[in-house]
């Protein structure tokens, strides 16, 4: 089997963020409560002229040359969040970022496992060898519904993630024979209509447990026994819902694998976790692009990793579907997620109030299946003006009859 993984990699996190210890202040919580409970700091916001695919475009575009753009032949957006039922979000990637017109392109939909399902099924793709050289895009964008004053609403966000899958994995290479898998049909969370999310948040966590369970059994199986978690792998990237579960989930693992009590599976996460979830607890549920924004993080933070080691992958998907599986770092990972700057792109968003984040939410929900809507620009101290105008980025001009139009800002 030839060598494949991710090529190149690049996060959207969107041009607004809410700091969610000025929301828990407004709820009547402890502006602390986010951290110290959930290990959450701030989530993506996104503004009425954005969406789900002005994020994917506005995450591939300044990753991809022309060469690129030349050698793709299967685009895959992974998502929860279209806003059509039956036209895929890939259309319009497909359109706006130029790509050739012999390429197939679909959308991938399983809760937060669609990113990871698009990237395992691009991987396969490449790994056959049918098309030759060709490329891969693969991109995972999701944005929250509205839920002012819920319990999750400290958990929600907003980001996209693309990345280019390839035969040359400098970032990150699969072990394709490595992957374990498990699901069960749940009702944990999910999207009934165009406009809610529903579900059992507390059913959600033992869900997403028993699936961890259920996938690290079925990699142990194809192990031959037990794993050492020590000695195969260097660090670890879980799905990330919320910071806080991750570190559950750490623990269920290492007590399974290694007997080790809640202490020591704490300090385990300290050394080989920890670090990964440094942008997620910035951005908040990032839904299919979770595992992939952790694996940024997880480059950017731990210094001791070599091209070479070998990490360990969870994802996750309500449903429910998960999976538990490898990978190689590539030898120029380092740099690659260095050139993409995910703190400063994060940093460079637009810090909104308490009353401003809820304006955005209203307003966001107000055109939802509606046939025709102006987003205004206006307002938010000119933020269009100043993140947008002239910068190049694909923004949702308007609905006429249902019809989307987008225009570069």
């Amino acid at each position: 089997m030839q060598r494949v993984g991710i090529e190149k990699i690049w996060v959207y996190p969107c041009s607004m963020f809410l700091d969610l210890s000025e929301l828990a202040a407004a709820r009547g919580l402890s502006p602390s409560y986010p951290m110290e409970n959930l290990m959450m700091r701030a989530r993506g916001v996104n503004p009425c002229w954005e969406d789900p695919v002005t994020m994917a475009v506005n995450a591939a575009k300044p990753m991809l040359t022309q060469e690129d753009r030349d050698s793709i032949e299967l685009l895959i957006v992974g998502t929860e969040s279209s806003p059509d039922q039956g036209k895929p979000i890939s259309t319009f990637v497909h359109r706006f970022l130029g790509l050739s017109e012999n390429c197939r392109n679909f959308e991938t939909k399983h809760a937060c496992y669609g990113g990871t399902c698009a990237a395992m099924m691009a991987a396969h793709w490449v790994a056959s060898g049918a098309a030759g050289d060709a490329k891969a895009l693969v991109i995972a964008t999701d944005q929250s519904r509205m839920h002012l004053g819920a319990p999750w609403e400290y958990v929600l966000g907003a980001i996209s993630v693309a990345m280019l899958i390839s035969n040359k994995p400098s970032v990150l290479e699969y072990d394709l024979r490595d992957n374990a898998y498990w699901t069960k049909e749940v009702g944990d969370t999910f999207r009934p209509t165009s406009r809610e999310e529903a579900g059992n948040t507390e059913q959600s966590v033992f869900c997403y447990l028993e699936a961890l369970e259920g996938a690290f059994a079925h990699y142990r199986r194809k192990q031959g026994g037990m794993v050492d978690m020590n000695a195969r792998f260097q660090k670890h990237i879980y799905h990330v819902p919320f910071s806080g579960m991750v570190q559950r989930a750490h623990r269920q693992i290492m007590r399974d694998a290694h007997g080790m009590s809640r202490k020591e599976a704490d300090a385990h996460f300290d050394q080989r976790v920890r670090g990964s979830l440094v942008y997620n607890s910035q951005c908040g549920g990032t839904y299919t692009a979770a595992t992939f924004l952790a694996l940024t993080g997880l480059l950017d933070q731990y210094s001791d990793l070599n091209a070479g080691d070998r990490i360990s992958i969870f994802a996750y998907g309500s449903g429910s579907c998960s999976e538990f599986y490898s990978g190689f770092i590539g030898d120029q990972a380092r740099e690659r997620v260095a050139k993409a700057d995910v703190q400063g792109r994060i940093d460079a968003r637009y810090r909104l109030s308490v009353e401003e984040y809820e304006a955005v939410e209203k307003e966001r929900t107000s055109y939802i299946d509606l046939p025709t809507y102006q987003p205004p620009k206006e307002g938010f101290n000119n933020h269009y003006k100043a993140f947008y105008e002239g910068k190049g980025y694909l923004v949702l001009d308007g609905l006429d009859g249902y019809f989307r139009h987008y225009a570069w800002s």
